[in-house]
Protein backbone atom coordinates (compact mmCIF):
# COMPACT_ATOMS: atom_id res chain seq x y z
CA UNK A 1 0.00 0.00 0.00
CA UNK A 2 1.01 3.19 -0.89
CA UNK A 3 1.17 6.24 1.73
CA UNK A 4 0.20 9.36 0.38
CA UNK A 5 2.36 12.22 1.27
CA UNK A 6 0.92 15.25 3.24
CA UNK A 7 0.18 17.90 0.40
CA UNK A 8 -0.46 21.16 2.91
CA UNK A 9 1.92 22.39 5.33
CA UNK A 10 2.58 25.48 7.41
CA UNK A 11 -0.17 27.22 8.46
CA UNK A 12 -2.93 24.74 6.45
CA UNK A 13 -4.51 27.56 4.20
CA UNK A 14 -5.46 25.93 1.27
CA UNK A 15 -8.42 27.93 0.31
CA UNK A 16 -11.63 26.80 -1.52
CA UNK A 17 -9.77 25.32 -4.76
CA UNK A 18 -7.28 23.78 -2.41
CA UNK A 19 -9.82 22.18 -0.97
CA UNK A 20 -11.78 21.35 -3.80
CA UNK A 21 -8.32 19.63 -5.19
CA UNK A 22 -8.16 18.28 -2.00
CA UNK A 23 -10.92 16.44 -2.06
CA UNK A 24 -10.45 15.20 -5.53
CA UNK A 25 -7.14 13.69 -4.54
CA UNK A 26 -8.81 11.74 -1.56
CA UNK A 27 -11.24 10.94 -3.96
CA UNK A 28 -8.88 9.22 -6.39
CA UNK A 29 -6.95 7.76 -3.91
CA UNK A 30 -9.87 6.24 -2.39
CA UNK A 31 -11.02 4.86 -6.39
CA UNK A 32 -7.31 3.33 -6.34
CA UNK A 33 -7.66 1.91 -3.55
CA UNK A 34 -10.44 -0.06 -4.16
CA UNK A 35 -9.55 -0.91 -7.34
CA UNK A 36 -5.83 -2.31 -6.24
CA UNK A 37 -8.03 -4.50 -4.05
CA UNK A 38 -10.46 -5.27 -6.33
CA UNK A 39 -13.50 -4.15 -5.03
CA UNK A 40 -16.47 -3.40 -7.07
CA UNK A 41 -17.68 -0.45 -6.90
CA UNK A 42 -20.30 -0.78 -10.06
CA UNK A 43 -23.81 -1.41 -9.18
CA UNK A 44 -25.57 -4.14 -10.87
CA UNK A 45 -27.80 -2.94 -13.25
CA UNK A 46 -30.60 -5.14 -12.36
CA UNK A 47 -32.01 -5.94 -8.47
CA UNK A 48 -31.20 -9.66 -8.47
CA UNK A 49 -33.85 -12.03 -6.81
CA UNK A 50 -33.95 -13.64 -3.39
CA UNK A 51 -34.77 -17.57 -4.59
CA UNK A 52 -33.23 -20.23 -3.42
CA UNK A 53 -31.76 -21.41 -5.37
CA UNK A 54 -30.61 -18.47 -7.22
CA UNK A 55 -31.07 -19.20 -11.19
CA UNK A 56 -28.09 -21.08 -13.23
CA UNK A 57 -26.14 -18.62 -14.89
CA UNK A 58 -25.23 -19.35 -18.48
CA UNK A 59 -23.82 -22.75 -19.05
CA UNK A 60 -20.70 -23.29 -20.58
CA UNK A 61 -20.33 -25.25 -23.75
CA UNK A 62 -19.45 -29.21 -23.24
CA UNK A 63 -16.02 -30.39 -23.31
CA UNK A 64 -13.88 -33.26 -22.88
CA UNK A 65 -13.24 -33.03 -18.62
CA UNK A 66 -10.95 -35.67 -19.31
CA UNK A 67 -8.08 -34.22 -21.27
CA UNK A 68 -4.77 -34.40 -20.51
CA UNK A 69 -4.14 -30.86 -18.75
CA UNK A 70 -5.86 -27.75 -17.22
CA UNK A 71 -8.83 -28.45 -18.63
CA UNK A 72 -10.51 -25.28 -17.90
CA UNK A 73 -8.35 -23.94 -20.73
CA UNK A 74 -10.63 -24.93 -23.10
CA UNK A 75 -13.19 -22.65 -22.08
CA UNK A 76 -10.92 -19.58 -22.50
CA UNK A 77 -12.69 -17.68 -25.46
CA UNK A 78 -16.29 -18.49 -23.62
CA UNK A 79 -14.42 -17.03 -20.52
CA UNK A 80 -13.92 -13.53 -21.42
CA UNK A 81 -17.21 -11.31 -21.90
CA UNK A 82 -18.62 -13.16 -18.73
CA UNK A 83 -15.48 -12.44 -17.07
CA UNK A 84 -15.84 -8.47 -18.37
CA UNK A 85 -19.47 -8.51 -17.79
CA UNK A 86 -19.10 -9.69 -14.18
CA UNK A 87 -16.29 -8.05 -12.94
CA UNK A 88 -13.91 -11.63 -12.45
CA UNK A 89 -10.91 -12.48 -14.52
CA UNK A 90 -11.45 -15.06 -16.86
CA UNK A 91 -9.38 -17.55 -15.07
CA UNK A 92 -11.76 -17.55 -12.12
CA UNK A 93 -14.72 -17.82 -14.28
CA UNK A 94 -13.33 -21.31 -16.10
CA UNK A 95 -12.30 -22.62 -12.93
CA UNK A 96 -15.58 -22.39 -11.64
CA UNK A 97 -17.43 -23.86 -14.76
CA UNK A 98 -14.84 -26.51 -15.67
CA UNK A 99 -15.65 -27.64 -11.62
CA UNK A 100 -19.53 -27.66 -12.51
CA UNK A 101 -18.92 -29.69 -15.73
CA UNK A 102 -16.63 -32.23 -13.55
CA UNK A 103 -19.55 -32.22 -11.13
CA UNK A 104 -21.88 -33.06 -14.02
CA UNK A 105 -20.34 -36.15 -15.12
CA UNK A 106 -19.23 -37.09 -11.46
CA UNK A 107 -22.41 -36.64 -9.78
CA UNK A 108 -24.96 -35.73 -11.93
CA UNK A 109 -27.36 -35.66 -8.62
CA UNK A 110 -26.52 -32.67 -7.28
CA UNK A 111 -27.19 -30.16 -10.25
CA UNK A 112 -24.30 -27.69 -9.12
CA UNK A 113 -24.02 -24.33 -11.42
CA UNK A 114 -20.88 -22.51 -11.57
CA UNK A 115 -21.97 -19.24 -10.24
CA UNK A 116 -22.72 -20.98 -7.03
CA UNK A 117 -19.25 -21.76 -7.00
CA UNK A 118 -18.26 -18.24 -7.92
CA UNK A 119 -20.84 -17.06 -5.34
CA UNK A 120 -18.91 -18.75 -2.43
CA UNK A 121 -15.48 -17.31 -4.08
CA UNK A 122 -16.60 -14.30 -4.28
CA UNK A 123 -17.20 -13.86 -0.62
CA UNK A 124 -14.17 -16.44 0.68
CA UNK A 125 -11.58 -14.20 -1.55
CA UNK A 126 -13.00 -12.43 -3.99
CA UNK A 127 -12.11 -15.00 -6.70
CA UNK A 128 -8.56 -15.31 -4.91
CA UNK A 129 -7.45 -11.86 -5.02
CA UNK A 130 -8.15 -10.79 -1.18
CA UNK A 131 -6.47 -12.55 1.52
CA UNK A 132 -7.79 -10.16 4.43
CA UNK A 133 -7.92 -6.46 5.50
CA UNK A 134 -5.42 -5.20 3.09
CA UNK A 135 -3.94 -8.45 1.73
CA UNK A 136 -3.97 -8.30 -1.92
CA UNK A 137 -3.43 -11.47 -4.18
CA UNK A 138 -3.74 -11.86 -7.83
CA UNK A 139 -3.50 -15.35 -9.85
CA UNK A 140 -0.88 -16.26 -11.45
CA UNK A 141 -0.68 -17.80 -15.43
CA UNK A 142 -1.13 -21.09 -13.20
CA UNK A 143 -4.06 -20.33 -11.23
CA UNK A 144 -2.39 -19.95 -8.15
CA UNK A 145 -2.59 -16.36 -5.78
CA UNK A 146 -0.09 -14.41 -5.62
CA UNK A 147 1.19 -14.09 -2.52
CA UNK A 148 -0.68 -17.50 -1.63
CA UNK A 149 -3.99 -16.73 0.65
CA UNK A 150 -3.57 -18.28 4.18
CA UNK A 151 -5.99 -17.02 6.51
CA UNK A 152 -6.08 -16.12 10.12
CA UNK A 153 -5.24 -18.85 12.82
CA UNK A 154 -7.99 -20.75 14.21
CA UNK A 155 -7.38 -20.96 18.04
CA UNK A 156 -10.65 -20.10 19.44
CA UNK A 157 -10.27 -16.21 19.44
CA UNK A 158 -13.34 -14.49 17.71
CA UNK A 159 -12.98 -18.11 15.37
CA UNK A 160 -13.41 -21.80 15.74
CA UNK A 161 -10.62 -23.92 17.65
CA UNK A 162 -9.34 -25.95 14.62
CA UNK A 163 -6.01 -27.86 16.36
CA UNK A 164 -3.48 -28.69 13.31
CA UNK A 165 -4.14 -31.47 11.17
CA UNK A 166 -1.75 -31.48 8.72
CA UNK A 167 1.59 -30.79 10.55
CA UNK A 168 1.30 -27.69 9.11
CA UNK A 169 1.95 -28.63 5.35
CA UNK A 170 -0.56 -26.75 3.78
CA UNK A 171 -1.00 -23.84 6.15
CA UNK A 172 2.24 -23.24 7.42
CA UNK A 173 1.36 -23.67 10.97
CA UNK A 174 1.50 -27.03 13.48
CA UNK A 175 -0.58 -25.75 16.27
CA UNK A 176 -4.13 -24.65 14.73
CA UNK A 177 -5.20 -25.01 11.37
CA UNK A 178 -6.09 -21.93 8.92
CA UNK A 179 -7.90 -21.84 6.05
CA UNK A 180 -6.37 -21.61 2.80
CA UNK A 181 -6.50 -20.80 -0.63
CA UNK A 182 -8.86 -19.08 -3.01
CA UNK A 183 -11.78 -21.28 -1.77
CA UNK A 184 -10.94 -20.67 1.62
CA UNK A 185 -10.08 -25.10 2.83
CA UNK A 186 -9.25 -25.87 6.65
CA UNK A 187 -6.83 -28.57 6.07
CA UNK A 188 -8.75 -31.26 7.61
CA UNK A 189 -11.67 -30.59 5.38
CA UNK A 190 -9.24 -30.71 2.19
CA UNK A 191 -7.97 -34.16 3.05
CA UNK A 192 -11.65 -35.34 2.43
CA UNK A 193 -12.78 -33.11 -0.42
CA UNK A 194 -9.69 -32.09 -2.02
CA UNK A 195 -9.61 -32.84 -6.01
CA UNK A 196 -7.09 -32.73 -8.57
CA UNK A 197 -8.49 -30.29 -11.47
CA UNK A 198 -5.56 -29.06 -13.28
CA UNK A 199 -4.19 -32.44 -14.42
CA UNK A 200 -1.02 -32.07 -12.26
CA UNK A 201 -1.92 -35.01 -10.34
CA UNK A 202 -1.63 -33.29 -6.97
CA UNK A 203 -4.41 -31.60 -5.37
CA UNK A 204 -3.65 -28.16 -4.08
CA UNK A 205 -6.33 -26.00 -2.26
CA UNK A 206 -4.38 -22.81 -3.56
CA UNK A 207 -4.93 -23.36 -7.07
CA UNK A 208 -7.99 -22.36 -8.14
CA UNK A 209 -9.51 -25.19 -10.35
CA UNK A 210 -8.34 -27.69 -7.58
CA UNK A 211 -10.02 -25.89 -5.22
CA UNK A 212 -13.44 -25.34 -7.11
CA UNK A 213 -13.36 -28.80 -8.13
CA UNK A 214 -12.85 -29.25 -4.36
CA UNK A 215 -15.56 -26.82 -2.85
CA UNK A 216 -18.20 -28.78 -5.51
CA UNK A 217 -17.04 -32.16 -4.30
CA UNK A 218 -17.97 -30.88 -0.53
CA UNK A 219 -21.31 -29.04 -1.92
CA UNK A 220 -22.61 -32.39 -3.88
CA UNK A 221 -21.33 -34.73 -1.11
CA UNK A 222 -21.15 -33.73 2.31
CA UNK A 223 -23.67 -34.73 5.34
CA UNK A 224 -23.74 -38.75 4.32
CA UNK A 225 -26.00 -38.47 1.46
CA UNK A 226 -26.65 -37.24 -1.94
CA UNK A 227 -27.43 -33.31 -2.30
CA UNK A 228 -29.51 -32.21 -5.26
CA UNK A 229 -28.83 -28.39 -5.12
CA UNK A 230 -31.71 -27.90 -7.32
CA UNK A 231 -33.62 -27.87 -4.78
CA UNK A 232 -34.10 -24.76 -1.83
CA UNK A 233 -33.04 -27.45 0.90
CA UNK A 234 -30.37 -29.38 -1.12
CA UNK A 235 -29.14 -25.93 -2.18
CA UNK A 236 -29.14 -24.37 1.76
CA UNK A 237 -27.95 -27.32 3.13
CA UNK A 238 -24.92 -27.14 0.97
CA UNK A 239 -24.25 -23.44 2.01
CA UNK A 240 -24.95 -23.87 5.48
CA UNK A 241 -22.20 -27.05 5.07
CA UNK A 242 -19.73 -24.52 3.86
CA UNK A 243 -20.24 -22.09 6.64
CA UNK A 244 -22.96 -21.96 9.11
CA UNK A 245 -23.72 -18.58 9.10
CA UNK A 246 -26.97 -16.84 7.58
CA UNK A 247 -25.08 -13.64 6.81
CA UNK A 248 -22.96 -16.11 4.48
CA UNK A 249 -25.58 -17.84 3.21
CA UNK A 250 -27.66 -14.26 2.12
CA UNK A 251 -24.01 -13.36 0.28
CA UNK A 252 -23.66 -16.40 -1.40
CA UNK A 253 -26.71 -16.26 -2.64
CA UNK A 254 -27.04 -12.87 -3.95
CA UNK A 255 -23.46 -12.95 -5.25
CA UNK A 256 -24.44 -16.00 -7.30
CA UNK A 257 -28.06 -14.58 -8.70
CA UNK A 258 -25.80 -11.78 -9.71
CA UNK A 259 -23.93 -14.09 -11.88
CA UNK A 260 -26.62 -15.07 -13.15
CA UNK A 261 -27.79 -12.24 -14.66
CA UNK A 262 -24.77 -11.64 -15.70
CA UNK A 263 -23.39 -8.66 -13.87
CA UNK A 264 -21.17 -7.84 -10.55
CA UNK A 265 -21.56 -9.14 -7.44
CA UNK A 266 -23.10 -6.65 -4.50
CA UNK A 267 -20.47 -5.18 -2.43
Amino acid sequence: MITPRRIARGCGCVGILGAATAVILVVALIAWLLSAFNFDTTEPKQKAPLTVPPAAAEAPPRMDVHAPGRTSDQLFDWSQSIGEATNMSGQAVRAYANAALIAEEAWPHCNLTWNTLAGIGWVETRHGTYGGRFDYSKLDENGYPQPPIIGPQLNGDGFAKVPDTDHGQLDGDTEFDRAVGPMQFIPESWARFGRDANGDGTPNPQQIDDAALGAANLLCNSGGTPRDLATEEGWTQAIYAYNQSSDYFARVRDAAANYAMNQPAHR
